[in-house]
């Protein structure tokens, strides 16, 4: 198991070798998302409100995830921005009906950056349907985390071009699964992978 945990150690410091200083996401326009219902004044007061809110702490969360030097640190900004988003449906659910907040949510996450890696409802069926040990576990883990890494920190190199997005995934994601099929036993692995059979690369719109 010290191997594999040198392996998986290896793979995590490949995987972090391209350098990326980053750039200001735009964000969502949630006008566009006032054209597809219908909200009263006192709602469109209150809906504009937390929206800008939300965009005022996302744009505070960017500049502190540049640090002193400029370095974009994009997992850290994802997860508070992961973070922000959960918060503001909070919110909206005070203000919006049961079908609207649906809407909402919905125009959020399809308008969202998604983190590039297997989420939290991915990573809990692989350990459990896989069958996994802690030890394993944590393993996967590490490499979905070296992934995510990686891939954001390729950002400048892809950025505005899904095709080359699209093939530094790909890469990553096949390093990823490398150092996964090292630390999982054969049958682990043949059962993770069907799991992740359908994970493919989703690019921007």
């Amino acid at each position: 198991m010290k191997n594999i945990k040198v392996l998986v150690l290896a793979f995590v410091l490949n995987l972090l070798f391209v350098a990326c200083s980053g750039d200001k996401k735009k964000g969502i326009d949630y006008n566009q998302f006032k054209t597809k219902v219908t909200l009263s004044p006192e709602q469109v007061k209150s809906f504009d409100e937390i929206t800008v809110k939300y965009q005022k702490l996302q744009e505070q969360n960017f500049q502190a995830a540049k640090g002193q030097g400029g370095t974009m640190d994009r997992v850290g900004l994802s997860i508070k921005n992961e973070e922000l988003r959960n918060q503001q449906s909070l919110d909206m659910a005070k203000v919006l009906d049961a079908d609207q907040l649906q809407k909402f949510n919905a125009f959020v996450d399809e308008n969202s950056r998604k983190r590039p890696r297997y989420d939290n409802a991915l990573l809990e069926r692989i350990k459990t349907e896989a069958g996994l040990s802690e030890e394993e576990f944590t393993m996967v883990n590490a490499a979905n985390d070296a992934f995510e890494k990686a891939f954001n920190d390729a950002h400048d190199v892809y950025h505005g071009n899904n095709d080359l997005a699209k093939e530094y995934w790909e890469k990553f994601d096949a390093q990823r699964k490398l150092a996964i099929q090292k630390a999982l036993s054969p049958e682990h692995y043949a059962k993770f992978e069907n799991i992740v059979k359908e994970v493919q690369f989703k690019g921007r719109k």
